[in-house]
């Protein structure tokens, strides 16, 4: 390892280049569909060892000095992220007469913008750098910060953040009700860079050790979550019977043509109407996926005749579709990218609209400025979506409380607030046939998963092409349908409306153990400094 780690610290040039961008290649295969965290283990210490050899000219300033630090992480972070999210590009072929020159932008553009934040990661912490276990710290801690400001900067984008490696299956989630995600992912840089300490052996016994009892503690505490005493069962009988369905309309179908909403439309009823299976009783809510109504319902009185007579008085169909809001002479009508709550007799009994937009998806940032260059929606809607001032619980005519989020909103750790104290579960729609049968999907699973495991609310998400499934408040799918899937599944969930403790002050956790870290990376630095002089 010593003759390994110093081949890589003294790289030099292309060889230097090639080193980093692959270390972060590498790391996506701990990320579905894969879900290899060890290779994680490859990219870190690759990555310490790189920013050992991040050297600069002594006379350098500030900048100076920290700018090979930059650059090597910013080439791990763009080859993860082109690793990671190739797949946004196939979105831009669904009309690629009129978006494939962004093609470069999505696979090449977004990646490099992304990689701003490793590379911040890695110059911050080559400031608090050491030969020991503190250099392992600072790394650490800097990506757990700048990871949490990836959520949160311009209007954020967490995904695919480095803590999903260390949970590919339930065993591997339970401590994000802890310590949330961005927890995980600063414990789990830590985890995957311990290696390193190999290579220069200053503060490997310590340092493996450490990291050892917290992956220990880690699998552990998820085995008591999973194996250990568990809360009675709500009866089946008082449990909901609930019915996603998952119609796998093609994109272009969705977008294309006119004539085809009417036999979509036609698809989803016939689809809810089908038998439960044998000993299956009928399905009391229906869950379809994301704009999965193909018009402006309140403008269609002829649609809600339809499910009326589709659906038995105690049902409820539970749908998304485009909502329109008029706004008056004079005034172009607002869009929202809404859930209908729609009763047996036909009637919106109520109705969420999405808060969280996607950038460039549903609405143009700037879009005065950018509209001169031609850069538009990909979602086409007239002057683009409207988002939701609040979020506003889904409350069925049953009581039943659901905290409803569209499409990405479910990769917001942060935003997973306010009502949710009182939710029975939370609602994910989607609809993920924009990416195909490709990484992103699986990805997308993932990380509404832990969204579940966190918050301790059972997860019901259903998709249009998948992965539609009820996952309960530990992560573990009780029923579902696979990407790609026509069909239905009929479920209940267990302890419905019995959450885990929600007590857990998960941000509060995470900040103290960045300051944790932040303060070993520093102790090791002055120890490091003083012995130097």
């Amino acid at each position: 390892m010593e003759r390994l780690a110093d081949r890589v610290i003294l790289a030099w040039g292309v060889k230097r280049v090639a080193l980093a961008v692959l270390a972060g290649a590498v790391g996506v295969l701990a990320l579905p569909p894969f879900g290899f965290f060890a290779a994680m283990f490859f990219s870190f210490t690759l990555l310490v060892w790189l920013i050992d050899g991040s050297a600069a000219a002594p006379e350098s300033g500030l900048i100076g000095r920290l700018w090979p630090s930059f650059a090597v992480g910013w080439l791990f972070g763009f080859g993860y992220f082109v690793a990671g999210l190739w797949w946004l590009g196939h979105a831009l072929m669904i009309d690629a007469e009129a978006f494939a020159w962004a093609l470069p932008l999505a696979i090449l553009g977004l990646p490099a913008v992304l990689a701003i934040f490793y590379g911040v990661a890695a110059a911050l912490a080559r400031t608090m750098w050491s030969d020991g276990m503190g250099r392992i710290a600072a790394l650490a801690a800097s990506f757990g910060l700048l990871e949490w400001l990836r959520s949160v900067l311009f209007t954020g984008f967490p995904w695919n953040a480095v803590g999903y490696g260390m949970t590919p299956v339930p065993l591997m989630m339970q401590s994000a009700h802890v310590i949330g995600i961005m927890g995980i992912t600063s414990l789990s840089v830590f985890i995957f860079a311990a290696p390193a300490l190999l290579g220069t052996r200053q503060g490997a016994k310590l340092g493996l050790s450490l990291a050892a009892l917290l992956f220990t503690i880690h699998i552990g505490y998820g085995a008591y979550i999973l194996f250990g005493p568990q809360p009675a069962p709500a009866p089946v009988s008082k449990s909901p019977v609930i019915r996603l369905v998952q119609p796998m309309i093609e994109q272009t179908a969705k977008i294309d043509n006119d004539a085809d909403r009417a036999a979509i439309f036609e698809k989803h009823l016939k689809l809810s109407v089908e038998p439960p299976k044998e000993g299956g009783r009928k399905p009391d809510i229906i869950v379809w996926p994301e704009t999965s109504i193909p018009f402006i319902l309140t403008d269609n009185q002829d649609a809600l005749s339809r499910i009326a007579d589709t659906l038995d008085d105690n049902q409820i169909l539970i749908a998304g579709a485009v909502r329109v809001e008029d706004m008056g002479p004079g005034n172009p009508p607002r869009y929202y990218n809404s859930i209908y709550v729609i009763d047996g007799r036909g009637q919106i009994a109520g109705a969420a609209d999405k808060v969280h937009l996607v950038p460039f998806g549903e609405y143009v940032p700037f879009e005065s400025i950018l509209d001169d260059f031609g850069i538009q929606n990909v979602v086409e809607m007239p002057g683009g979506f409207s988002p939701a001032a609040t979020r506003q619980l889904l409350t069925l005519p049953t009581g039943i409380k659901f905290y409803p989020l569209v499409c990405y909103e479910i990769i917001f750790p942060d935003e997973m607030t306010g009502d949710l104290g009182v939710a029975n579960a939370i609602l994910n729609v989607t609809n993920d046939a924009w990416f195909g049968a490709t990484p992103g999907p699986y990805q997308h699973f993932q990380q509404a998963r832990l969204r579940a495991v966190e918050t301790g609310l059972p997860l019901i998400r259903n998709g249009n092409s998948g992965i539609s499934a009820i996952v309960n408040a530990r992560g573990e799918v009780i029923a579902g349908l696979g990407l790609n899937e026509t069909g239905f599944v009929d479920a209940t969930i267990e302890s419905f409306g019995a959450q885990r403790d929600p007590g857990y002050p998960r941000q509060t956790y995470f900040w103290l153990l960045e300051i944790l870290l932040f303060a070993i990376a520093l102790v090791s630095r002055l120890g490091f400094v003083f012995k130097q002089n």
